[in-house]
């Protein structure tokens, strides 16, 4: 009867140590602050009028230089001298179409909020800066490597005259862009080195004062839809919810009838889509708030469940309530799941490519992200092309640094890292906005 009830006393502080190690299990030695399936949350430190800016300011490459990749690959630029590179897509018969675009003005005369104000001003010089502040060209450009040498010899504008494009996809003879206000098509033939003919839209996408531009799209397996995705015009929904309608969200298109419809939502700026290619899911990348403090709150990878709702406005990493907003919304908070995994905060993930098989062992199953780099922390964090294994279609291990050297000792920025894709020969390719290349990392001396 006593060990009875010795065991009946000792069951819930089991139960509680039980809990306490799966904690410090999630957390891992060593596995930096807002890494990870479970990552460390620190208390909220909000900034204050004037934001925490620590942004590498924008130098380009020296003569010769190049970003370093690990032991066993060659880096190569595949072309230089571009205007804002911003997005990739690998044609089937071997051709890199770049996105060369930034973020657009205002539409129908609205005013650019992101401009007014003393805090407005502040952070244009800011972009201007970091390499952001140039008209966008409004183009994609088409490189194509002949004889496989790994630079491209021809290069030739391939469209011209779109809307700040950034997501490219092909679909039978169909290729897809992404305008910052529209999915469009034109029709599309092997070895093509331009179009001419007049885009045809699609289906509006949430646009406007936009602070968050970018809209990628990537093709169902089947080829009957487009997953789209469209980031907030905001941080925290600042410019109130009305102007945030049908954004910081996925959407679904039906390619036969252009009809949408809502995919998942909460997502602050989901920048890049791809599919896992294991489990065959959905994967995007996305961009956290910012002024929360250095270690919040942290970027994330994560799969993309039909209908969830992953906080944003009102709560972070699941059911984290962000007290700045107003008003409180508990109901759209108990709703909010978390993300897959957490990348570190304020990395800015713009990028996403999943590897295969033709890589090296050690990065044939996992995910390639192009990590822009963070302007709200100190020290700085992200400017490198991060790689996250994958075993059984599910992150196994911390973000490693694929594609670094992005920034000189002294803390300027050679390039920043944007879309990631493979290519044709199973390399990896780079758009690099502020060093106007694309780079080139395959494996092999």
């Amino acid at each position: 009867m006593k060990t009875r009830r010795l065991r009946a006393a000792a069951a819930p502080i089991a139960a509680s140590l039980a809990l306490l190690c799966t904690a410090l299990a999630a957390q891992q030695p060593g596995m930096p602050v807002g890494v990870g399936p479970q990552p460390q949350l620190p208390a909220p430190h909000k900034d204050g009028f004037i934001p925490n800016v620590h942004i590498a300011p924008a130098e380009g490459w020296p003569q010769g230089a190049a970003p370093t990749a690990p032991a066993g690959f060659r880096v190569t630029a595949f072309a230089t001298g571009l205007d804002h590179p911003r997005n990739l897509y690998t044609l089937p018969n071997g051709d890199v179409l770049v996105a060369e675009s930034n973020r657009p003005p205002p539409l129908n005369g609205e005013k650019d909020k992101m401009a007014q104000g003393i805090r407005g001003k502040g952070m244009k010089v800011v972009q201007k800066r970091a390499g952001a502040g140039t008209p966008s060209p409004n183009r994609i450009i088409l490189l194509r490597d002949a004889d496989g040498d790994g630079i491209a010899e021809t290069r030739s504008e391939f469209m011209s005259g779109l809307f700040s494009p950034f997501g490219m996809v092909l679909v039978g003879d169909q290729l897809y862009i992404a305008d910052a206000d529209a999915v469009v098509k034109v029709p599309y033939q092997a070895g093509q080195t331009s179009i001419t003919a007049k885009p045809v839209k699609v289906a509006d996408l949430p646009a406007g004062a936009n602070h968050h531009w970018t809209k990628n799209i990537v093709a169902s397996p089947d080829g009957t839809k487009l997953y789209a995705s469209v980031g907030s015009n905001s941080n925290i929904g600042d410019n109130g919810m009305a102007s945030e309608q049908g954004r910081a969200a996925i959407w679904e298109i039906d390619l036969a009838t252009g009809q949408k419809r809502l995919y998942a939502s909460g997502l602050r700026n989901p920048t890049a889509l791809a599919w896992e290619p294991q489990t065959k899911a959905l994967w995007v990348v996305a961009n956290e708030r910012d002024e929360l403090g250095n270690d919040l709150v942290p970027d994330y990878l994560t799969s993309v469940k039909d209908g969830a709702f992953y906080g944003w406005p009102w709560s972070y990493w699941g059911q984290h309530v962000d007290a700045r907003v107003k008003p409180k919304n508990p109901q759209m908070v108990a709703k909010a799941i978390a993300p897959d995994y957490g990348l570190g905060s304020h990395v800015a993930p713009l990028g996403l490519a999943f590897s295969d098989a033709r890589m090296p062992p050690n990065y044939a199953s996992g995910a390639f992200i192009g990590e822009h780099g963070s302007w709200n922390r100190k020290p700085r964090a992200g400017y490198q092309v991060a790689f996250v294994p994958f075993s059984g279609g599910k992150p196994s291990g911390p973000p490693v640094e694929f594609l670094g050297g992005f920034l000189s000792k002294d803390g300027k920025a050679y390039g920043r890292p944007v879309g990631v894709a493979i290519d044709g020969k199973g390399a990896l390719m780079v758009a690099d906005d502020v060093g106007n290349a694309v780079w080139r990392v395959a494996a092999g001396g």
